[in-house]
This record gives C-alpha cells, structure tokens and sequence, in this order.
C-alpha cells in the first residue's frame, strides 16, 4: 500500500525532530511504501534525529504553516504523480489559527477529499481532528471555533464516507498533554510523536486491519518506539 503523510508543522517537524512519521514508519516495518513530493524538515532536509530514517520512507506532503487550503489545490496532481493509496492527514490548526473560520476550513476540507478522490475514486484516508493546543488554554473564540471545526470535521467524514472510498476520523490521542507531549504547547515532543502515530495506528487496525495495534503503555509511549528526546 502507498501511503502519503499529509500535515502542518506537526508532521513536517524541524531539525532534531524524530516525527510521528517516523514513529508510524517504525510501527508498519517494510510492509508499504510511504510516497510524496517532500522528503524533509522545516529548514533542513537531512537533520532528523535519526540517520538511520531512510530516505525512501521519508516522504510526505507537509509544510510548516500549511493547512486544508494550501493542500486542497495541490492534492489531486500529487496523489496521481505519486499513486496514492491511503492518505494520512492532520490539518486545520494552521487553518483556523490564522487563515480561515471552523466553517470555511470544513470546506476546504471536502474539496480537499473530492479533489483526491478525483485522481484515485478508491482511495482510503484517515484523518486526525484538531488536538489540542496552548492557545486554546487563554482564547476562549480561538478554542470554540476548533471544537466548531471538530464537529464538522466529523459530520464531514460521515457524510462523505463510502465504500469504494472508505475515510476514517482517527480519535484524539490518548491522554494527551500539551504541557507533557509537546516542546512548546503545539510541537510534539518524543511521547507526543507516539500518541500522534498511535492515533494512526490505531485507525488503519481497528478500522481497516492495517497494521498491528499501537500497543500504547499505560504512560502513553508506544511500545514498539524506542524512547527519544
């Protein structure tokens, strides 16, 4: 199966960074490919934390910044270039922090869908909601609108779910703590990273049965992951 990992600066990463996506990489082994137009991180293309990450599992459609309305134009010639399979996507911080309300980012959201499905009508994709996030802690407007965006996210995912197309809403990551699973209240840290991928995980086996479980300890580390920064 081809997989594309679709995000913003949580799933780019920067220099230094592991990445959910290379926490997902090491979760799924050499059973699919991971495709995309990009390989690396916010300014830096080769400074993962691991050199070992290799080059042709590092591939992914993500930019620091970006969001549903930077990918909506661009999602059908890279899912046709690359001949995606299964897109991975956690969108719409970016989106409704800086550029677009809860109701035009749900837009945005389904011509990002019709768009894929116009290159592959039977491609699969998970997506992430809105988790959470430092300033919805002091911004009671910017905290509504995300959990606005949620619903529609998920009204959405259900309206537009079929069975040559099946999409799935993966759920919020267990436990998750801003304070404790990011660097600065919406980066992931190492933990972060594994609840993110876990979060994944979780969707593709108990939704389609991709993959095995995320096997999360009690303390939120993804069992199969070795520990990082």
């Amino acid at each position: 199966m081809r997989m594309m990992f679709v995000g913003d600066s949580m799933t780019i990463g920067r220099a230094g960074d592991f990445t959910w996506r290379y926490r997902m990489w090491q979760h799924l082994g050499g059973d699919h490919d991971f495709v995309g137009p990009r390989t690396g991180l916010y300014e830096s293309d080769t400074a993962y934390a691991d050199p070992a990450f290799p080059a042709e599992a590092r591939r992914h459609l993500s930019g620091w910044g970006e969001g549903w309305q930077h990918m909506a134009p661009v999602i059908r010639e890279t899912v046709a270039a690359h001949r995606v399979d299964l897109l991975l996507v956690s969108l719409g911080l970016i989106d409704i922090g800086f550029y677009t309300d809860a109701e035009q980012t749900a837009l945005n959201a389904r011509r990002f869908l019709a768009e894929a499905r116009e290159a592959n009508p039977h491609i699969r994709v998970v997506i992430l909601p809105v988790i959470p996030n430092i300033r919805a802690e002091t911004d009671a407007p910017f905290a509504s609108e995300v959990a606005h965006f949620n619903v529609l996210l998920a009204k959405a995912v259900a309206d537009l779910d079929e069975p040559r197309s099946p999409l799935l809403l993966a759920s919020r990551p267990d436990a998750y703590d801003i304070h404790a699973d990011t660097y600065d209240g919406t980066h992931p840290n190492g933990s972060g990273e594994r609840k993110l991928a876990g979060a994944f995980a979780d969707a593709l086996h108990q939704g389609w049965g991709v993959g095995g479980p995320s096997r999360l300890s009690p303390l939120g580390a993804m069992a199969v992951l070795p520990v990082s920064h």
